[in-house]
């Protein structure tokens, strides 16, 4: 009987650790994806001010609308799983935004866009992979419906990337 008891014991604190981590993965996702969403913003912003270019310009004008709409969609969707979301910029996005802020013209065009690039494949990435293997439906299905606006982010990134870098040449 005490074999019984301690058996079902283990197996309910495997079974409890286990819910934990995966519930740690997807709060982990949900930061990440908050932590890049508000840098989008944030450097979209910059983006109006500091770029030469009018691509540029728009790109970055598409970067905070669509990611100001997705980090309030977000930020309701952690709300509701007791998740509390940062509201500024961690020291790695301010590291960031500063390097960026310094530069203006076509050599901002040509880092900003190159980050752009950079930032939407490693988010598409995450994205993906939580709408695979997150076990929280919500946060599955939300992932699984922004991917596609993602994807779009890094394909436009990618041609305001290589105008800039022609323009750069010039």
């Amino acid at each position: 009987m005490k074999k019984t008891i301690l058996t079902i014991l283990l197996v309910s604190a495997s079974m409890l650790s286990e819910a934990q981590d995966t519930k740690k993965k997807d709060e982990k996702f949900v930061m990440e994806a908050a932590k890049g969403g508000i840098l989008e913003v944030k450097l979209g912003q910059l983006a109006q001010t500091n770029s030469s270019s009018p691509e540029v310009k728009l790109l970055g004008q598409m970067m905070v609308e669509d990611h100001s709409k997705a980090n309030e969609e977000l930020k309701t969707l952690a709300l509701s799983k007791g998740i509390l979301l940062p509201n500024s910029l961690d020291a790695e996005g301010q590291k960031k935004y500063d390097k960026l802020a310094q530069k203006k013209g076509e050599e901002f065009d040509k880092a900003y866009t190159q980050c752009m690039v950079k930032d939407h494949k490693k988010d598409v990435a995450l994205f993906k992979k939580e709408s695979k293997k997150g076990s929280d439906t919500e946060m599955k299905n939300w992932a699984s419906k922004t991917v596609p606006k993602l994807e779009h982010h890094l394909e436009m990134s990618k041609q305001a990337c290589d105008k800039a870098k022609k323009n750069n040449k010039s």
